[in-house]
């Protein structure tokens, strides 16, 4: 009897154990700035820049080493409470189609035509015909304007009946409807939606809840906006294509997709001051600093950081988006460290004051 009680009581206690286990991987480690290298100071100076200079936060994560050392909300968000991500959906698309090529599903060399033959306009036009999986994820469909889809039945014919007067590769165009495209292939090949596909090959092993992801009217995934995460959520994601695809030991996204994707696979302007000129990769804008980041309507940033091994997550309601970068540049890109700083309380406390009571400007 007693050895039966001692069995179950180690069994409770190992079930516990294993449930803090999982409960704890659902949330990045937390360290404080200096044991990762950065000034407090610096990181609250920042924070204080932003919430005067930018209308208006919404949230802020800095991630450094793989652990949260910094985090505020300006209410009514909070930790808990999913933002609208807008254009940054469209990493998360992209790296639905990385996962597809990976399973051999599709190619990235595929003609756009192979997968709706039955969508194709009798009167395609050469550039349609070799227009490839690759522009639509660089955003060089040929097209010179976006095909409006708001008032559109069926997306996938209109985007097929639009003209494409440029040689696919060659004309780089913000294309909001290639990212859906994207989508509408992947559930194609795999018979799932984005949302769904990617949930037991990414949502869940980053510990990331179902998430919301808004469909067009023929029941696919948006794919270039309409997906819904919290700020931790997208911190992880950034975290993961910082450490290229690998999460816990597991290679969840191929290395060479993550390379391919946040590298300049298409030039977008010449302007050395611009972080909209600096290249754009796979449904990745490359950005000045040697950084590279996801990046949707109204300030909704995932910023990595190589270099200084970092990711800043933003999210906001800001109307210089420009400017909002700027002040990650200005405040935080040179408080990094390469070693820890000496531990300082007093300026932890002083960032942990102003990260709570923020409030969003009206």
């Amino acid at each position: 009897m007693k050895n039966i009680f001692a069995t179950g009581l180690s069994l409770l206690c190992w079930s516990v154990l294993s449930w803090n286990v999982v409960a704890q991987e659902k949330h990045l480690p937390r360290a404080t700035p200096e044991s990762q290298g950065i000034s407090s100071a610096a990181i609250t100076e920042f924070i204080r820049t932003a919430d005067k200079d930018v209308n208006s936060m919404h949230s802020f994560m800095l991630v450094r080493h793989g652990k949260v050392v910094a985090e505020a909300w300006w209410e009514p968000e909070s930790p808990e409470k999913p933002h609208v991500l807008w254009s940054l959906s469209k990493s998360f698309t992209s790296t639905a189609v990385g996962l597809a090529v990976q399973e051999g599903k599709l190619s990235v060399d595929d003609e756009v035509v192979k997968f709706f033959p039955d969508r194709v306009p009798k009167d395609a036009s050469p550039n349609l015909k070799s227009m490839r999986v690759k522009d639509l994820l660089t955003m060089a469909t040929g097209h010179q304007d976006e095909v409006s889809l708001r008032d559109e039945k069926d997306w996938i014919n209109a985007f097929l009946k639009h003209p494409v007067p440029h040689k696919p590769g060659t004309h780089f165009k913000y294309n909001t409807p290639a990212t859906f495209m994207q989508s509408a292939i992947v559930q194609k090949v795999t018979g799932e939606k984005v949302v769904d596909y990617l949930q037991s090959r990414l949502f869940a092993p980053l510990g990331i809840d179902a998430p919301k992801w808004d469909e067009n009217p023929q029941g696919i995934s948006i794919g270039g906006y309409g997906l819904y995460l919290k700020t931790e959520d997208i911190a992880k994601f950034g975290q993961l294509y910082l450490q290229k695809g690998n999460w816990n030991g597991k290679q969840l996204i191929p290395e060479s997709w993550v390379a391919a994707a946040t590298s300049k696979q298409v030039s977008n302007g010449s302007s050395p001051n611009s972080d909209w000129e600096q290249g754009y990769g796979f449904q990745f804008w490359r950005c000045r600093h040697g950084a590279y980041r996801g990046d949707g309507k109204d300030g909704q940033f995932c910023v990595v950081l190589p270099e200084q091994d970092a990711v800043v997550v933003m999210t906001a309601n800001s109307t210089n988006l420009q400017g909002q970068l700027n002040v990650v540049w200005d405040k935080l890109l040179t408080a990094f460290e390469e070693k820890p700083l000496a531990e300082n309380p007093t300026a932890v406390e002083e960032l942990k004051a102003i990260s709570t009571g923020l409030k969003a400007k009206r």
